[in-house]
C-alpha cells in the first residue's frame, strides 16, 4: 500500500502540514520558561455546573500562580468545543464567561475573551479547526497509522452483537478491524467512487505483547502513577462529516494551544490510554494530566454518598448560586475547602489573609469522591460575610435584586439604611453570624420595609389578648425614641412589673404560679409588633434604624 497516495486519495484539500501549524503556532513563551498553560474546554450547551468551577478553579490556581523565569505567570484559556452542532445553544458562550467571571474566574485568552482569532493565534472554536485536525490526519494516514473504515450502521451492530454473545469487549479491534485495514488502494478508491461513506479511525497498536499485556503508565500530577492496560481499539479520530471525535480534537488542540497541564474529571480516566496513544502516534509529548475527584453529595434518603445529579441536585447548576444569591467568595473558600486538605488549616492560621495568598497545590488534592456539603458552605458564608464590610454586603445585595426581586430592587437604593441594618450587631463581642446569601439576608430583613412587613407569628402563650393590647398601649404612652438603651428597657421591666409578670425570667421559671409570665414574654410581644417575628436582632438597635414613625405606626396599627 502506498499510504501516501491513500493520503492524498482522502485530503486532497489538505495543502497544510502538522510542520505548518506547529511554525503557526509556536510554543509558549511563559510556557518555556516554566509557567503552567492550563485550559477549559466546555461544550456549548447553556448548561454550566459546580463541576465546570470546580475545574476552572484548579485550572486558574496553577496557572496564575505559576511563574516563567521572567516573573510572567501562566495562561489560563477557554477553548469552545463546539463540533456537536446538535448540542450548540446559543448566547451558551456568554453564559459561561459570565458565570465564571461572577465566581472571579476570568480567562486570559480564548473564545469570547475579546480577543479576536487573528494570524498567529489559534481559532478557539474547535469548529473553525477542521483543516488543522484533517491535517494531522492526513499525516498519521500517509504514515499507515490510521486507515479509511467503511463499515455500515447494519454490520457495526452485527459485530456488537457478536461480541455481547461471546462475552467480547465491544468495539473495532483486532479481527473485527482486519477488513478495513487490509483494503488495498484500488478497493478504498472504488468504495469513495461508489459513494460509501467512512471515518477514519486510528490504527491501534494493541495492547499484547510478547510478555502479555501491554501497559501504560502515566504520572497523574493528584492521582501519582497510573498504570492501565495500552489501548486496543483502532477509535474513530474523524467522522464521516470530516469533524474530529472529542479524543483526536483534544490531542491536536492541548498540543498546538501548548496546554502543559490538562485538569478534568476522573470519569476521563478511562480515555488516558487512547489518548496517550494519539500522542505518540503522533510523534507529541503528552501534557501533565491532573484527573479531579466527582463531586459527591450525601443522599438525603439513603444516606449513601452519591454523584451530584443534576435532575436531583439543584445546587449543581451554577445559576442556582446566583439565583440565591451566595457570594462569590464565599462559594470560593468553600471549594478550596474541598480541593486542598490543608486550606482550613491555612485558613485558621490566616483569618484575614486574602484567599489568593494561599498556596494551591495539586499534592493536596483528594483523589477519591470530593464530599459537597450545602451545610457546610453556610457555615462558611457566614465567616466571609462577616469579613466583608457592611456598605460593601449592600452593594452585593442590590445588585442581586436588581436581577432576581426586581421590586424589591428600589427599596434597597437606600445605601445608607441599609448599611445600618447589615451592620446590625456586627462589631459586638460575639458578633452575629446569621447572614448567609443574599435571598436568606433580604428575607432575614425584610420587615425594616413596610412593603414586606407583615406579622409572621403569634404573641406567647403566657400573654392574654387583653394583656398583649395594654403591653404595646404603655409601651406607646412611654416610649421616648432618645432614650438610650437601658432607659428604654427599664420603662419594659416598668410595664411587666405592673402588669403582674416576672422581671426576672429565672423568677418566672422558679414560681410559676406568682406570675403571668416573665419580661421576656413582655418584650415578646413588643418584638412581634414592630417586626412581625419573634426573634430577631436587638429591639432597641432596630427601632432606631426604623425611627420614631414607623415604630409608633406599626405599634397603633396592632393596638387598632
Amino acid at each position: 500500500m502506498d499510504y501516501n497516495k491513500l493520503a492524498e486519495l482522502l485530503f486532497p484539500q489538505i495543502d497544510k502540514t502538522p510542520e505548518d501549524y506547529e511554525a503557526m503556532f509556536p510554543q509558549r513563551q511563559n510556557a518555556a520558561g516554566g509557567a503552567v498553560i492550563t485550559r477549559l474546554g466546555p461544550s456549548p450547551t447553556g448548561f454550566i455546573h459546580l463541576g465546570n468551577l470546580y475545574g476552572a478553579f484548579v485550572d486558574e490556581r496553577l496557572a496564575h500562580q505559576s511563574k516563567a523565569a521572567d516573573g510572567t505567570p501562566g495562561t489560563f484559556y477557554l477553548r469552545i468545543e463546539d463540533t456537536d452542532d446538535k448540542r450548540y445553544v446559543e448566547g451558551a458562550v456568554d453564559t459561561i464567561i459570565n458565570s465564571l467571571k461572577f465566581f472571579g474566574i476570568t480567562f486570559d485568552e480564548g473564545a469570547g475573551c475579546g480577543q479576536p482569532d487573528a494570524d498567529g493565534e489559534p481559532p478557539y472554536y474547535q469548529s473553525k479547526r477542521g483543516p488543522i485536525y484533517q491535517a494531522f490526519v492526513k499525516r498519521l494516514v500517509s504514515q499507515g497509522k490510521a486507515y479509511p473504515c467503511f463499515l455500515t450502521e447494519e454490520e457495526l451492530a452485527d459485530i456488537r452483537a457478536q461480541q455481547e454473545a461471546a462475552k467480547e469487549t465491544t468495539g473495532i479491534y483486532g479481527k473485527y478491524a482486519e477488513k478495513n485495514r487490509s483494503l488495498t488502494y484500488e478497493e478504498v478508491e472504488a468504495n469513495i467512487a461508489a459513494g460509501k461513506p467512512y471515518v477514519i479511525r486510528l490504527k491501534s497498536k494493541g495492547n499484547q505483547g510478547p510478555d502479555g499485556v501491554v501497559y501504560i503508565h502515566v504520572n497523574d500530577e493528584i492521582r501519582g502513577d497510573v498504570s492501565m492496560p495500552a489501548n486496543d481499539q483502532d477509535v474513530i479520530i474523524l467522522k464521516a462529516s470530516g469533524i474530529p471525535t472529542y479524543h483526536f480534537a483534544h490531542v491536536i488542540d492541548d498540543h498546538l494551544m501548548r496546554t502543559t497541564h490538562v485538569v478534568r474529571g476522573e470519569e476521563w480516566l478511562m480515555s488516558l490510554p487512547i489518548h496517550i496513544e494519539l500522542f505518540e502516534a503522533l510523534g507529541l509529548e503528552p501534557p501533565i494530566y491532573c484527573h479531579t475527584a466527582v463531586l459527591m453529595k450525601l443522599d438525603d434518603e439513603t444516606g449513601n454518598k452519591r454523584k451530584l445529579s443534576k435532575r436531583k441536585d439543584p445546587e449543581l447548576s451554577l445559576d442556582y448560586y446566583r439565583q440565591e444569591g451566595y457570594h462569590p467568595q464565599a462559594v470560593k473558600e468553600y471549594l478550596l475547602t474541598i480541593l486542598n486538605s490543608n486550606f482550613e488549616e491555612w485558613r485558621m492560621a490566616n483569618p484575614d489573609a486574602d484567599i489568593d495568598e494561599f498556596e494551591f497545590t495539586t499534592e493536596k488534592m483528594n483523589s477519591a469522591g470530593a464530599l459537597f456539603d450545602l451545610n457546610k458552605l453556610n457555615d462558611i458564608s457566614k465567616d466571609v460575610l462577616l469579613k466583608i464590610p457592611a456598605d460593601e454586603l449592600a452593594d452585593f445585595l442590590l445588585e442581586w435584586a436588581r436581577e432576581f426581586k426586581p421590586k424589591a430592587a428600589p427599596l434597597l437604593e437606600d445605601k445608607e439604611y441599609l448599611t445600618k441594618i447589615l451592620n446590625i450587631g456586627r462589631d459586638d463581642a460575639k458578633p452575629r453570624k446569621d447572614l448567609i446569601y443574599a435571598k436568606q439576608i433580604f428575607d432575614f430583613i425584610s420587615y425594616f420595609y413596610d412593603e414586606y412587613f407583615v406579622i409572621e407569628e403569634r404573641i406567647p402563650e403566657q400573654v392574654c389578648d387583653e394583656d398583649a393590647k395594654e403591653i404595646l398601649k404603655r409601651y406607646l404612652d412611654t416610649y421616648d425614641h432618645s432614650d438610650d438603651q437601658s432607659q428604654w428597657f427599664e420603662k419594659i421591666r416598668t410595664i411587666t412589673a405592673d402588669l403582674g409578670y416576672a422581671v426576672k425570667p429565672k423568677d418566672y421559671k422558679k414560681h410559676p404560679d406568682e406570675y403571668k409570665g416573665s419580661v421576656a414574654h413582655v418584650s415578646t410581644v413588643i418584638r412581634i409588633a414592630v417586626m412581625g417575628r419573634s426573634q430577631s436582632p436587638d429591639v432597641w438597635t432596630i427601632q432606631q434604624i426604623l425611627g420614631e414613625d414607623k415604630v409608633r405606626a406599626r405599634i397603633s396599627e396592632l393596638i387598632g
